[in-house]
């Protein structure tokens, strides 16, 4: 065998490998058919530090990248979130108990959903998604787990890279939806 098709071949082994890793989900022969179906009855995936679902169906917290710091518009902003990569149309449910604040449309953000917590401290916000829930209205309350919408890339994400940006801000009394103070949602999804 010749050098060079040693190197493909080990090139194309290596493409497989990393198809495999963020491409192919094996699931169990009695996983429901469907992952990114609204009436899939696979519950939702719950952090242990936080108490907060991670919002994308399926996903677990230890597949979670930490993309907080990242830089954004080729720096000049960060990214104040996480970027949570998986399949259109993969239901995003709501990460906690609330009440929707804000249905919005942005060019950054595209479809998005603001929630308040109960306590108003906290705005949780669910970006570039391809739809909402049918029915989902602005002071509706939501319980964790609960259906908000699908995944996508809407807004200025990248069409190839379906995801759901998620951020938390804290909120300040009386500060509107748009407000707060940016904090990091790895830590509060992501295991220990």
């Amino acid at each position: 065998m010749s050098r060079r098709a040693w190197g493909g071949g080990v090139a194309a082994l290596l493409l497989c490998i990393a198809f495999a890793q963020f491409c192919v989900r094996i699931m169990p022969a009695d996983a429901p058919s469907s992952p990114a179906s609204p009436r899939s009855s696979q519950p939702p995936q719950l952090a242990e530090s936080g108490g907060l679902v991670v919002p994308v169906e399926g996903v677990s917290p230890f597949a979670l990248m930490d993309t907080f710091t990242q830089a954004r518009a080729g720096g000049a902003r960060p990214h104040d979130a996480i970027d949570i990569m998986a399949a259109r149309g993969r239901r995003v449910v709501a990460a906690a108990n609330g009440r929707i604040e804000k249905l919005f449309w942005s060019e950054e953000g595209g479809r998005t959903v603001y929630q308040r917590s109960p306590d108003g401290r906290r705005i949780y916000y669910y970006a570039h998604l391809d739809g909402y829930a049918p029915g989902l209205r602005e002071g509706q309350g939501l319980r964790r787990g609960q259906t908000i919408g699908t995944v996508g890339s809407t807004g200025n994400a990248d069409d190839a890279a379906p995801h759901l940006h998620f951020a938390i801000h804290e909120m300040r009394p009386g500060e509107a939806w748009y407000g707060g103070t940016p904090i990091n949602p790895y830590p509060l999804l992501h295991r220990q």
